[in-house]
């Protein structure tokens, strides 16, 4: 069970990163990747920027060894980003979480996630479990934002 459950969690990821790209890439303006509105803090760029932050810190980093260091602050202020370097960062993390998640032992799910969340120690495959739905989240305001702001 454990084994295919890394086979889900590496379609799922798969699957809403490529989703990602396509939301990115479907604006019709790039600028309006950054638009906030009072009602509509972050913008898609910040929310892109989040989810690359928050893969590479917790799958990149912590399984895949990558040495990356998260700096959450700036991917909710930097703003005016590149289009084509926002589709290659989610290209660049979308291969690491891939690989990473190939080095996690049925053993490992079993284990408390290495790091401290908010106080709690969850296991390592309901963390992974819960950065899928966190991915999937933020994709679907994206999605909304896109719709309602880029016309």
């Amino acid at each position: 069970m454990n084994d295919s459950l890394i086979a889900i969690l590496k379609t799922i990821f798969d699957r809403d990163l490529t989703k990602l790209k396509a939301e990115i890439n479907a604006y019709s303006k790039e600028e309006n990747l950054w638009i906030e509105t009072k009602a509509i803090s972050n913008s898609a760029g910040n929310l892109c920027l989040h989810l690359i932050g928050n893969l590479n810190t917790y799958i990149g980093a912590e399984f895949g060894n990558t040495g990356y260091i998260r700096q959450r602050d700036l991917e909710f202020s930097v703003k005016d980003i590149p289009r084509s370097e926002m589709i290659a960062k989610i290209d660049e993390v979308q291969k690491i979480v891939d690989t990473a998640l190939d080095t996690i032992t049925p053993d490992d799910l079993q284990k408390e996630y290495p790091r401290i969340l908010m106080d709690k120690n969850p296991s390592t495959h309901r963390f992974l479990i819960h950065l899928t739905t966190h991915l999937t989240y933020h994709l679907g305001q994206i999605n909304y934002h896109r719709r309602l702001l880029d016309s």
